[in-house]
């Protein structure tokens, strides 16, 4: 993920016991795909369906072990990354997040709206 792809494809290596990171370093210094599985993240040109699923599951099979997949997914949240498995997401999975996000902040500013109207009329 943070390497540029390449055409290869690497089998996940066995889950590594990791130090504590430290708290002054950037997360992605202890990220798991940092090693050589990059070209697991990212799609080649003109991919077979089977064999992006296939690719997708063995690179979210490596983000279930990273340290710091939780701050790898809110990074591809928050950029967005159009492409590639980041956090244990892909591309279409984190748009399906972004959009229940921006659809619970909706909701919770009607909620905050219609409570402020609540209050003014009693009041």
């Amino acid at each position: 993920m943070l390497q540029p792809p390449h055409s290869s494809l690497v089998a996940a290596v066995p889950a590594q016991r990791v130090p504590v990171r430290d708290q002054d370093a950037p997360w992605h210094t202890e990220a798991v795909c940092r090693r050589d599985e990059a070209g697991l993240f990212f799609a080649p040109s003109k991919e077979p369906t089977a064999a992006r699923l296939s690719r997708e599951e063995a690179a979210k099979r490596v983000c279930a072990r990273c340290p710091v997949m939780v701050q790898c997914r809110e990074h591809a949240l928050l950029q967005p990354e159009p492409y590639g498995v980041w956090g244990g997401l892909t591309a279409a999975e984190r748009r399906v997040v972004l959009a229940r996000r921006r659809r619970r902040e909706l909701e919770l500013k009607k909620t905050a709206r219609a409570t402020d109207t609540r209050v003014a009329q009693a009041g």
